[in-house]
């Protein structure tokens, strides 16, 4: 063996080139939103908690490159690599730009970008158990009675003792992994422990967690967003609120969309009460000040600009300490125009900007009966309650 593990430079391969079919349909399941950020963000992020990570190498479907690094913007995960035609060519490909590096690492992690509850401790097992072993992945006890079936029969009963679940990340001595890989190319091996068995490695087993699930399926959606909120116990609240005038226009912005109408809604930016209202909200809930402070109307660059770039900075706070947004709840004043028929358009917008489900932002309007200034068409009110959760 070279040098210890324990001061060994370590870097990560980050397989996110599959396709996540059986998630449903839209992005595959990595990019997918789970409690207001994308699961391969939670990955990288838990990742980022053990100090001694260096590189991480994310292999992509090159279609989605774009969409990875944006969605992995400040969390220093790079370089993106194309991804080949199946897991195996991916993390060879990953091997090989690892490989290129002036200093290769001493050891590398192999892990599913599905996986987004690692421990540091599940890695610092893994990173032990190299002392004595080329490669090592956590690993789970078969509790299960296993059967073998046909044609809705059982048609064996399996014995478990000595069967395990494999989990990731999977580490190995990088010399040894990255020549095995090369050896195996073209064989359709399942995961990097069965290549470095292939070439006669030897591979220890450490304890693995529940926690540690891959999300595969739909339902996996909702367990691991179910997992990574109870990982979010401090729950706060934070509310908005804010009026623009009314004026002739062209169109009035609420909630993220342009409702056509003879009218506009009077203010430095696109005025966009209703996501003025829900920026105040969010940053109130974290205590970080209010709209004014970030975006203040005396500064000239912030003359007409989408109100949705204020809303994403919010957010943008909000996954900054750790947190995520559990709900906004949105209550738009006004005469006119309608919101009615553009509440599901607002709802669509508000969920796509603060990247959380729909189901977690609620849009209502009212009318004061004629009174006051809404009440006389002078002007639009909005107030807005978030709900975020912090660890």
């Amino acid at each position: 063996m070279s040098e210890s593990p324990s001061i060994a430079r370590v870097a990560v391969i980050l397989a996110a080139a599959g396709s996540g079919s059986r998630a449903g349909h839209g992005l595959p399941k990595q990019y997918r939103a789970l409690a207001g950020k994308p699961l391969i963000r939670w990955t990288v992020e838990a990742l980022r908690r053990h100090p001694q990570i260096g590189d991480i190498v994310v292999v992509v479907d090159p279609a989605l490159a774009a969409v990875a690094a944006t969605l992995l913007d400040g969390t220093a995960a790079g370089p993106f690599v194309a991804g080949g035609s199946d897991r195996q060519a991916s993390v060879l490909a990953g091997l090989e730009s690892l490989a290129a590096l002036a200093i290769p690492p001493d050891l590398v992690l192999i892990h599913d970008a599905a996986r987004p509850s690692t421990s540091p401790a599940t890695v610092d097992a893994v990173i032990a158990a190299l002392e004595r072993a080329d490669g090592a992945i956590p690993a789970l006890p078969v509790v299960d009675t296993l059967k073998q079936g046909g044609g809705g029969r059982i048609t064996g009963t399996v014995p478990r003792e000595g069967l395990f679940r494999a989990q990731t990340p999977q580490g190995f001595r990088f010399p040894a992994i990255l020549e095995a890989h090369r050896l195996a190319a073209g064989r359709l091996l399942t995961d990097d422990a069965a290549v470095a068995e292939a070439a006669g490695l030897t591979v220890a087993l450490v304890a693995g967690e529940e926690e540690n699930f891959k999300v595969t399926s739909a339902q996996d959606l909702v367990r691991a967003e179910r997992a990574l909120l109870n990982r979010l116990p401090d729950i706060r609240t934070g509310q908005g609120f804010d009026v623009h005038a009314l004026g002739a226009g062209d169109g009035v912005w609420l909630g993220g969309v342009k409702i056509p109408a003879d009218l506009c809604l009077i203010g430095h930016s696109d005025a966009d009460v209703a996501l003025h209202a829900l920026t105040d909200a969010l940053l109130g809930a974290i205590g970080a000040g209010d709209i004014g402070q970030h975006f203040p109307p005396s500064d000239a660059q912030w003359r007409g600009v989408a109100s949705s770039r204020f809303l994403a900075h919010a957010a943008s706070l909000v996954a900054a300490r750790g947190g995520a947004i559990a709900h906004v709840d949105l209550t738009i004043i006004c005469e006119r125009p309608k919101v009615g028929p553009h509440r599901a358009a607002m709802v669509q917008r508000i969920a796509e900007i603060l990247s959380i489900g729909p189901e977690r932002v609620s849009v209502k309007a009212t009318t004061t009966e004629r009174l006051g200034f809404t009440g006389r068409g002078e002007g639009i009110a909005a107030q807005a309650i978030a709900t975020v959760r912090l660890p």
